[in-house]
């Protein structure tokens, strides 16, 4: 029997009550460092936005800059299927996770699991294996949700996925047959969200440094510049197993153009620069 996720994050990471949490996303919406509004208009020189590379902390810190990357795709898509990959914060369950069939509910309401694409990567990427005590507590995949739930509605599907195991050998993996996937479908249908926090708890200027060290290689494309870079310089970074993912599938897809929406810090939203998380949206455009 398809198992239903109950939120394990609500009123933690984001409110629990439907109606305040409304308010929290539009206020992300609204926010400086968010869009703004919602504009269904593509940017000129681009047709489709296939990825996103979006943060997951608590909405009040990383909410704003969230919002920028699902305002993005909104411009120029209503897709049918999120696949959604992130990093398995508690190293439970099988190292490279996916939720195969079934339902996860928040406050808004309840979003199934595309069970037919969940097979078709399976069937390319012999060790994700599924796997649902990997996403039990997990909240890097849960607080893109609402965001998803509020912008596209109840009738969206996804596709959730935890990595423990952040190689360089399950990015290419991955990300190869995440582009097989999306081109099998129709333009613009499928969508992939990398989670990821950037650098954590350095003062925002240290964070800020490391953050645009890290995001300078994803902007060229290059996976392997991406991994030198979080080893060399120490950038903590939970997500990069999903970020170098997402450069490895905008390759095969034919990616030209990737541009930083937003950067910011905790600092930014929170006012305390001591100790400071980083965020980041990017888009990749064809």
């Amino acid at each position: 029997m398809p198992q239903t996720r109950k939120p394990a994050v609500a009123g933690y990471f984001y409110e629990a009550h439907r109606d305040k949490l409304i308010e929290q996303i539009e206020w992300s919406i609204r926010h400086p460092l968010g869009p703004g509004q919602l504009i269904k208009q593509p940017r000129e020189g681009f047709r489709s936005v296939p990825i996103v590379i979006v943060p997951h902390a608590g909405y009040i810190y990383s909410g704003p800059i969230a919002a920028m990357s699902f305002a993005e795709i909104y411009r120029f898509h209503n897709p049918r299927t999120f696949i959604i990959v992130g990093p398995n914060h508690y190293g439970v369950g099988s190292p490279v996770a996916i939720y195969p069939d079934g339902v996860w509910e928040t406050p808004l309401g309840s979003l199934e699991v595309d069970s037919e694409v969940a097979k078709e990567l399976m069937n390319k990427v012999k060790y994700l294996e599924p796997d649902v005590y990997a996403f039990s507590q997990e909240h890097s995949l849960e607080v893109q949700l609402p965001f998803i739930q509020y912008i596209f509605g109840n009738n969206v599907k996804i596709v959730p996925i935890a990595l423990w195991r952040q190689t360089k050998d399950v990015a290419r993996d991955l990300g190869n047959a995440i582009a097989d996937v999306i081109t099998s479908h129709e333009s613009g249908s499928i969508v992939y969200v990398a989670s990821s926090d950037w650098n954590h708890y350095e003062p925002h200027e240290i964070t800020t440094e490391k953050d645009m060290r890290a995001i300078d290689p994803v902007l060229k494309l290059d996976e392997d510049s991406f991994f030198d870079v979080i080893e060399r310089y120490d950038v903590s970074a939970c997500g990069y197993g999903a970020i170098a993912t997402a450069i490895v599938a905008a390759k095969k897809l034919g990616v030209k153009n990737v541009v930083l929406l937003r950067h910011a810090t905790s600092g930014d939203t929170s006012g305390y620069t001591l100790e400071t998380v980083g965020y980041a949206s990017i888009a990749f455009y064809l």
